[in-house]
């Protein structure tokens, strides 16, 4: 019978600190862009009575022999109840028989990945002396779209946006603490913006959580809450102006108001989008060229991130025996 071994929430964030999840994640955009992963369109189960929508995400990464999906919900109103927005759990298969080999915390899984993906973009995109950051939301998203930030960028101060200013002083305390810098409460997202560098957008907000004139030349912006058509955190007219850079083509002109909005308006076109975060990564086209540039990274996640973090937290779980083993 084949073991599976089950990583919790604490185990997958003890074998996948942040630099391993960057790492594990630039990766998987490689061989994403060389047509070596395997990664069919996801499938959306819409949940319109619990105000959420369920994914089925399947991928498959020959080079490092690993297969498997991850199944996630959003429910928008849970955290009202108590509960988490976003959960999930990831399934990983070896590749080359079909046996499974493990299942894992995915919300955690998906929190990691999804920072990992704005810290390529980022080290990629941001001016190299950037500094000072703004985060809009402070869920746990949030959390770690700072802390991988902070893996690329030497980041000194923050300011964090949130209407709940209970969430918004708890963030700002354990960050600051957890990162070793000041990250303050900013009363709007005026303030937020008046001297970040770069911006991080982690909301379930349906109109853009910030005006397109406080926006600083220069600056690097990460979207990452807009998953949903009519769902958009970002002005249009920030998005005309941008570098537009996505983490998946296809997925993102399908699903995220961020872009389908202004291009609708009439502002942007998915022709003037720049690159595939792939193409930055393997060097085929240019990041950020001139100091005052606005750059965007856009990322609705794809399924082969989960698949190669989960891969990167399995291998280190299993040379420091994390989790707990089971046969089928």
């Amino acid at each position: 019978m084949p073991v599976v071994r089950l990583l919790s929430a604490r185990d997958v964030r003890v074998a996948l600190p942040m630099p391993a999840a960057i790492a594990a994640v630039l990766r998987a955009f490689a061989e994403l862009q060389r047509g070596r992963a395997v990664l069919p369109p996801r499938t959306h189960l819409d949940l319109p009575d619990q105000q959420g929508v369920a994914l089925f995400m399947p991928s498959l990464l020959p080079e490092t022999g690993s297969l498997g999906f991850k199944a996630i919900t959003l429910f928008d109103r849970n955290p009202a109840i108590g509960l988490p927005g976003i959960q999930a759990v990831v399934v990983v298969f070896d590749a080359p028989t079909g046996q499974p080999r493990a299942l894992l915390d995915g919300t955690t899984l998906t929190a990691l990945r999804t920072g990992a993906g704005s810290a390529v973009a980022t080290d990629l995109l941001a001016r190299p002396d950037a500094c000072q950051a703004a985060v809009f939301g402070a869920g746990p998203q949030g959390r770690t779209q700072l802390e991988a930030v902070c893996c690329v960028r030497p980041i000194r101060r923050a300011w964090v946006v949130d209407p709940d200013r209970a969430t918004a002083h708890r963030f700002a305390e354990e960050m600051s603490s957890g990162l070793g810098l000041p990250v303050e409460v900013a009363s709007s997202g005026a303030e937020a913006l008046r001297e970040a560098e770069i911006v991080c957008t982690a909301t379930v907000s349906a109109r853009p959580v910030f005006d397109d004139a406080d926006l600083r030349p220069g600056t690097h912006v990460n979207a990452i809450g807009s998953y949903k058509p009519h769902v958009q955190e970002v002005p249009s007219a920030t998005v005309a102006r941008a570098k537009v850079v996505v983490d998946h083509l296809e997925s993102a002109l399908a699903e995220t108001g961020d872009l389908l909005a202004p291009i609708s308006q009439g502002v942007f076109s998915a022709e003037s989008i720049h690159a595939e975060l792939g193409e930055l990564v393997l060097g085929t086209k240019p990041g950020r060229q001139n100091a005052e540039e606005i750059t965007l990274y856009k990322s609705v996640g794809v399924a082969v991130m989960d698949l190669a973090a989960a891969a990167a937290a399995l291998e280190r779980a299993e040379e420091l025996g994390l989790g707990a083993s089971f046969e089928l």
